[in-house]
């Protein structure tokens, strides 16, 4: 199949990297000197342990449409979308209008929940999809991404909203739209663990991207509103508190929203950043101290709004808001 990935930072460079690595068919869209060191000397990408380097295909949009216009690029099978929230315009949404096939399908991988049921409804009769990724990985240099751990995990899965109206293209072959997609999604997956990454298809992607949500949210709000990295909220003390009242919140709002995870997400979240480097960071933080555009609407005001939106109480949010708020963030 041929995957195109749109956005080659952490997320996307190690789905890219590890699927090329494999041999599949991955084609690369980056911006600036990041993409012109992919075109010179290949995607490397440093691991604790190790290195590699994969050849790598790398357009801009512009030059990546026009080359599904006129023939010498196929139009892609799978489309992971690995940007950041924020970068999800006009020109983005025009240029995914104009690239997928009858049967492609688009798997967005954003720290914002709910973007594919967001994504959907901008792109009639093309099928999204939701996912989510477990990677600790950031661009370390153009042409280079560097991992911080060993965990690769990739989960999507279908929410049920899909559209579903030109997938598969004629019906004549007596398999219908559902079971051509659901045979898709089990051939990424089969593509994902074969290029050693953990590829999960999803039974309920709501819980499951929420999942990851309650533990990149609660990091990031606790990190930006106290100025830390993870090492004093591994330890006992008012930045702890934060983060594991933000995840209670969380958890909260997901009974609100009658999405049950099962389990002690706050016990389960703690031990996910106990395992991290002290000096961790979650991008949203690098990007609010950077001076960057930044993610704190999806991932701090907009659970504000859907605590008012399923009428339940989440004071630690709310004051985070108001202080980011007052911070102009």
């Amino acid at each position: 199949m041929q995957y195109l990935i749109i956005g080659t930072g952490g997320t996307g460079g190690a789905i890219g990297s590890y699927l090329a690595k494999a041999g599949n068919d991955v084609t690369f869209l980056a911006r600036g000197a990041h993409r012109a060191a992919m075109r010179e000397q290949g995607l490397r990408v440093v691991r604790p342990k190790d290195e590699f380097t994969v050849p790598a295909a790398a357009y801009t949009m512009e030059e990546y449409a026009a080359g599904v216009g006129d023939g010498s690029i196929a139009r892609p099978d799978v489309i992971f979308v690995c940007m950041k929230g924020y970068s999800l315009d006009d020109a983005f949404f025009a240029f995914l209008g104009r690239v997928p096939g009858p049967e492609t399908v688009i798997i967005p991988i954003l720290n914002i929940y709910g973007t594919g049921g967001r994504m959907q409804k901008r792109l009639p009769g093309v099928c999204v999809t939701d996912g989510c990724i477990y990677v600790a990985a950031q661009i370390r240099e153009p042409g280079c991404i560097q991992m911080n751990g060993d965990i690769l995990r990739v989960v999507f899965g279908l929410r049920g909203d899909e559209d579903l109206s030109g997938f598969g293209g004629a019906a004549e072959s007596g398999v219908s739209a559902e079971e051509k997609l659901n045979a898709k999604l089990e051939r990424i997956r089969g593509d994902l663990c074969a290029a050693q990454i953990e590829g999960i298809f999803s039974d309920d992607i709501r819980r499951d991207a929420l999942l990851k949500f309650s533990y990149v949210s609660p990091q990031g709000a606790c990190g930006v509103y106290h100025g830390v990295p993870a090492g004093p909220i591994q330890r006992p003390g008012i930045y702890r508190d934060c983060f594991a009242e933000l995840i209670h919140e969380v958890d909260v709002l997901a009974e609100a929203m009658d999405i049950h995870f099962g389990e002690d997400i706050v016990a389960r979240n703690l031990a996910i950043l106990d395992a991290l480097s002290a000096d961790a960071t979650t991008s949203m933080q690098r990007d609010i101290d950077a001076g960057k555009p930044s993610e704190i609407d999806g991932l701090v005001y907009e659970v504000v709004r859907l605590g008012r939106e399923y009428g339940v109480s989440l004071p630690e949010y709310e004051k985070i808001a108001e202080a980011c708020r007052d911070r102009g963030l």
